[in-house]
């Protein structure tokens, strides 16, 4: 982790007190396994400006079977993190081009890395991807292994978004509540006095993206026609809700692992998409009797926002309006990119990444650790 020293040196760039804004890129490869999200914010790690334009590079079929096939493992997958790594680094070239960037005009990177497995009640969270590596190749600053310390301090270890929905929102009407539906759910609740409750609600995309995979061959559910066109099954849901995870109180949090298609397997390909979207919705309905007041509006980000049988089903079941994040202007595809570019600069500063509320944490803890550009080797862009 970042000692005092490290970060105090490494906020001399933007002045004495390592306070000024300063522009930062993030990595965001989630668990929906599609490929990596990029861009560019302007931070001091409290308040948060996005730059420019983001982009999102798809993986290969190769690199997004080898990650699938990493899912679980306890051991080296040395090939598989050098490739995303390489992958990463790609996408850092092509986001400077893209907007005409030298990468000496880039203060840091975030970089997330790909989460493999994720055991928090066992004390592991396992994100890989070479933050050295990435230093060397994009001759850039990188902070990496952002959860880690977190669940050394008794956290869950994730969300770790949270901290920049309300960075964000500070100006938004409250209680609010910020939905990412990635390949799991996860849910930022901002009171009007600030307070930041956050965790996992249940399963997002993954399970139905592997439904439509198996059945249609499809990477996923396109607008919810698959879903939308068949009729949940009443009696396999409410099995799959009575799980205990949905009584568990928050702070909590989820593996992509922790749910699979056996509960549907024997439906109709439409009538399974059906239950598996019902499942998401019902699951965040669920998550109402955790929070303090109810949202008086819920903001959707993640690829689920484009899922029009999602939506609906949210909607109804969550009785307010529901809307992606691009209502309030906010670029859904980027803002997890975005976070981890704001994380970074808030471990620079060795500011809080994480909070009792958020993750469990028995204290606000900051993480991540630093990897110099200039430790790490020649610059290869």
């Amino acid at each position: 982790m970042i000692g005092p020293a490290t970060a105090g040196a490494a906020g001399m760039a933007a002045g004495r007190d390592g306070k000024g804004m300063r522009l930062a890129l993030g990595l965001m490869s989630g668990t929906s396994l599609d490929g990596i999200d990029a861009a560019l914010v302007e931070t001091d790690g409290e308040r948060a400006v996005p730059v420019g334009a983001p982009l999102t590079v798809p993986y290969d079929a190769v690199l997004r079977e080898a990650l699938r096939g990493a899912l679980g493992a306890t051991g080296p997958v040395t090939a598989v993190e050098r490739a995303l790594t390489e992958a990463h680094a790609a996408a850092v070239r092509r986001l400077l081009d893209s907007n005409r960037l030298a990468p000496s005009r880039v203060a840091v990177i975030g970089f997330h890395g790909h989460t493999i497995l994720h055991r928090p009640r066992e004390g592991v969270t396992r994100q890989i991807g070479d933050g050295a590596l990435l230093a060397r190749l994009c001759g850039i600053d990188v902070v990496n292994d952002f959860r880690a310390n977190d669940v050394a301090q008794g956290g869950e270890g994730a969300p770790f978004v949270p901290l920049y929905h309300a960075a964000l929102a500070r100006e938004l009407e409250k209680p609010l509540a910020v939905l990412n539906v990635g390949g799991v759910a996860n849910l930022t609740w901002i009171g009007a006095d600030g307070t930041v409750i956050a965790f996992d609600t249940g399963p997002g995309n993954a399970q139905l993206d592997d439904w439509v995979r198996r059945h249609t061959g499809r990477p996923f559910d396109e607008g919810g026609a698959l879903a939308g066109s068949g009729t949940a099954d009443g009696a396999i849901l409410a099995r799959l809700l009575a799980r205990p995870y949905f009584d568990r109180p928050a702070p909590k949090s989820l593996d992509r692992l922790d749910f699979d298609l056996a509960a549907v397997d024997g439906l109709a390909p439409a009538d399974g998409a059906a239950t598996l979207a019902a499942f998401t919705c019902a699951a965040v309905g669920r998550a109402l009797a955790h929070l303090p007041a109810a949202p008086r509006r819920w903001l959707v980000t993640g690829g689920g926002r484009r899922n029009a049988t999602l939506m609906a089903g949210l909607a109804t079941v969550l009785g307010v309006a529901v809307e992606p994040v691009e209502a309030v202007g906010w670029n859904g595809d980027a803002l997890e990119a975005q976070a981890f570019a704001f994380l970074a600069v808030r471990s620079l500063r060795g500011l809080p990444l994480s909070l009792p509320a958020t993750t469990g944490v028995r204290a606000p803890a900051t993480g991540g650790i630093l990897h110099r550009a200039r430790a790490a080797g020649r610059k290869a862009f």
